[in-house]
């Protein structure tokens, strides 16, 4: 037998979905408030997903209450977090803001404000990109140094002069390794560039004339020159004596040596240094004789001077020479045996006499 009042078809489904159902809506009824004061905990995740109500509350007849209760839900979500009554404290959501949390990849612009009092502003980006302004020169900040009104020193000796002061000057230069052969007493091209050599090691004016200021600078580091120093009698070591030089009055004459040495009866007199001539005009070699002597004699020849010349063959001579003076070996001379001791040749001059014996051998 089947009670149709109980409401139960025999299967159970219905008169228990009905009592469900009956008692919901007692519920709903009883206590109107209370899904509303607790919303569903869902609502304040931190991804801002408002989560649907219980789709057991949305029955037939109820969904305008449904609907108040997901935009009540949708409200609190929005604004500041709060405590609901009734429910137990739950941590507040942090509502993700952008300003809350930057892009990590971007700073916040940086104030003035923010920055150190000593730090200067930032510069513009006009003056970020123009080139800097060139620095001054310090060397035309400089005022013109006036101009020298003292007087260039006194030149006591330059190229020409001859004398016996040049002959000490040029002992002295020897001394300290500036001249390099015996002082003659003429202030040739030679002595001009020991000059030059002098002053400019010491710092001054480079000028190749020997000045008070040059010449006081020399002396305090030299000393008294001896005679020895000042007239040698070659530069050169003389050579031994060709056998023909040994007797008589002679003037032996040695291309090897480049001296000549006036003896007499073996013994030498007075000896000198000497050049000769070129490839092209050399020097004729043998045994001859003086047989002309000419004080002041010029070159009719090469229209040159050939003072104290002693002529033994032809037009070549013994004689002083000024070039050789000046230029020393880097010359030669046409044919003539050339001395650059001017005084020493001058004192042979006076001692040799016509006939007396020339000697020229290597």
């Amino acid at each position: 037998m089947v009670d149709t009042d109980s409401g139960w078809d025999g299967r159970g489904g219905r008169g228990r979905r009905g009592a469900r159902d009956t008692r919901g809506a007692r519920a709903a009824d009883a206590i109107p408030g209370r899904r509303v004061a607790v919303p569903d905990r869902r609502v304040a995740l931190p991804d801002n997903r408002v989560a649907a109500p219980d789709r057991r509350t949305a029955l037939p007849g109820r969904r305008v209450a449904a609907v108040s209760l997901v935009a009540l839900a949708a409200l609190a979500t929005g604004c500041e977090p709060g405590t609901a009554t009734g429910a137990p404290e739950a941590s507040p959501p942090v509502r993700p803001t952008q300003a809350a949390a930057p892009s990590p990849t971007r700073t916040a612009p940086v104030t003035d404000d923010a920055k150190p009092r000593t730090a200067p502003p930032p510069p513009s980006p006009s003056a970020s990109t123009a080139p800097p302004a060139p620095a001054p020169d310090p060397t035309t900040a400089r005022p013109a140094p006036e101009p020298s009104t003292a007087p260039p020193p006194r030149v006591l000796m330059r190229t020409g002069s001859e004398s016996d002061r040049v002959r000490e000057l040029q002992a002295r230069l020897r001394q300290i390794g500036h001249f390099g052969r015996n002082p003659t007493g003429y202030y040739g091209s030679v002595t001009a560039d020991a000059v030059r050599s002098f002053q400019a090691k010491r710092s001054l004016p480079v000028t190749g004339s020997t000045d008070e200021v040059t010449w006081q600078r020399l002396l305090a580091m030299t000393r008294v020159p001896k005679a020895a120093e000042l007239r040698p009698p070659t530069e050169r070591p003389l050579a031994a004596p060709d056998e023909r030089c040994l007797k008589g009055r002679v003037l032996c004459i040695s291309k090897n040596s480049r001296t000549l040495a006036w003896m007499i009866d073996g013994k030498v007199v007075s000896a000198m240094d000497v050049r000769f001539g070129s490839e092209y005009t050399p020097t004729r070699e043998g045994v001859f004789e003086v047989f002309w002597k000419s004080r002041d004699h010029v070159s009719t020849l090469y229209d040159t001077p050939m003072p104290y010349a002693l002529f033994f063959s032809g037009g070549q001579a013994v004689h002083y020479s000024a070039d050789f003076a000046a230029n020393g070996y880097g010359g030669a001379s046409h044919g003539c045996v050339n001395v650059r001791d001017k005084k020493k040749v001058a004192a042979l001059f006076d001692q040799v006499r016509t006939g007396d014996k020339v000697v020229v051998y290597w």
